[in-house]
């Protein structure tokens, strides 16, 4: 099996895009459940990790950006890496994320 990252985007910024306590309680009891399954399943291979809102690019010769990036509408929330044969399998697990409820996003990278 391979090991791949999934990074999980939404616009954690604007303020009508955030849900009301009660539906956040709930959205994060998904979450949970959802990492459970994953650890059950042994396909989790690290565990969850959160992101704050803010960043830096770095780029050669240049002075370092602060970030999110007026450009980048979704901020990275956070990212596990799980185990899969391929991508097909990867973004079959993928599907069943708790981001898509708050139409956030899951970038998938494969591990070299």
């Amino acid at each position: 099996m391979k090991e791949f990252l999934f990074l999980f985007r939404r616009d954690y910024k604007t303020a009508e895009n955030q849900p009301a306590p009660e539906e956040l309680k709930a959205h994060l009891e998904h979450w949970q459940t959802w990492f459970d399954e994953l650890s059950e399943k042994g396909i989790l291979a690290r565990p969850t990790q959160r992101w704050d809102g803010v960043g830096k690019v770095i780029e050669r010769g240049k002075s370092a950006t602060n970030g999110p990036f007026a450009e980048i509408k979704e901020s990275i929330g956070g990212m596990i890496i799980i185990r899969a044969h391929d991508y097909d399998e990867a973004e079959k697990i993928a599907q069943g994320c708790p981001i898509f409820e708050l139409n956030g996003s899951v970038e998938i990278r494969m591990g070299l």
